[in-house]
């Protein structure tokens, strides 16, 4: 019996070596094609600083209780004004401007915009439809949510959350200028830290252990850095493009402010607050912006 086991431990082996090969080759690839460009790797690091704000947000959990219900309507209200602000005025804005510069008028600008706004939250609704995710409210949602293991499930629905973020912190980084580009990091990596926290104490409140829970909050801020390439990649090698990618990670975020943290934050009968971290969360970032960009 001992031998059969070892005989199959070392038919697995070779397997594991080429999944350990094809990772390793892929990670140095994807180094090398993202210092190879300034803006790539600007916004890759802008990406890793509010993935590492996400991680820094989940620590709490390891040492202290639950938070309370009105203290997480708060910080999902501070988040959704961060957000909502960084749409304005770090990407709509910004993108009509570009639109102008390309030589459109103010209605053919505003429409562009307006469109790839759109565009971006119906991108979100069919992800939403399609990946199998399970969200704190409404339970399991996708084509083949039940079949797959609770767990998986809330990682993806924490994935839809994080990809637009940095899918805007890409853009713009490919886009504005430094300054503005690196007030809408901030901003964004100063909305990650609470809701890290959040997203901790809710797995924490699911059933999951401690552990498991601060370790699904740190690797749902992972998805930042890949979106901020995304994003700043195709808009580098596409510079016509910026207009309609400002506008589209606008209205990605868009749509996960209003289908997501607003609701979330409004279902526990403590709207109020949450009202009042909104508008905390959209003056710090309106400050942000004015001030470094």
């Amino acid at each position: 019996m001992s031998s059969f086991r070892s005989q199959l431990t070392l038919r697995r082996l070779p397997r594991a070596l080429i999944v350990v090969a094809v990772v390793l080759g892929l990670g140095v690839q994807s180094w090398r094609f993202i210092t190879s460009n300034d803006v790539i790797l600007d916004a890759f690091t802008g990406g890793m600083v509010a993935a590492l704000a996400t991680a820094l947000g989940t620590l709490p959990v390891l040492f202290s209780q639950r938070l309370s219900d009105r203290t997480q309507d708060t910080l999902f209200g501070f988040g959704a004004g961060v957000m909502l602000a960084a749409c304005a005025f770090s990407l709509i804005i910004p993108g009509i401007a570009a639109a102008r510069s390309q030589g459109m008028g103010p209605w053919g600008a505003g429409s562009l915009v307006g469109v790839s706004i759109l565009l971006g939250g119906a991108m979100l609704l069919a992800m939403e439809r399609l990946v199998p995710h399970e969200h704190f409210i409404k339970g399991v949602e996708g084509q083949t949510a039940r079949k797959l293991r609770r767990t998986w499930l809330f990682v993806f629905a924490i994935a839809l959350h994080n990809l637009p973020e940095g899918l805007a912190i890409g853009v713009g980084f490919a886009g504005n200028d430094t300054l503005r580009a690196g007030a809408l990091a901030t901003g964004i990596a100063i909305q990650d830290v609470p809701e890290g926290l959040v997203v901790a104490v809710a797995l924490l409140a699911a059933g999951y252990s401690r552990k498991l829970s601060v370790g699904l909050g740190m690797a749902s801020g992972l998805v930042e850095p890949v979106g901020a390439v995304l994003g700043a990649a195709i808009i580098e090698f596409s510079s016509g493009m910026l207009p309609w990618g400002l506008g589209f990670a606008g209205g990605a975020m868009l749509f996960v402010i209003s289908h997501e943290i607003i609701p979330e934050s409004h279902r526990k009968g403590h709207e109020a607050w949450a009202t009042g971290g909104l508008m905390v969360g959209f003056v710090l970032m309106m400050l942000l912006d004015t001030a470094l960009g």
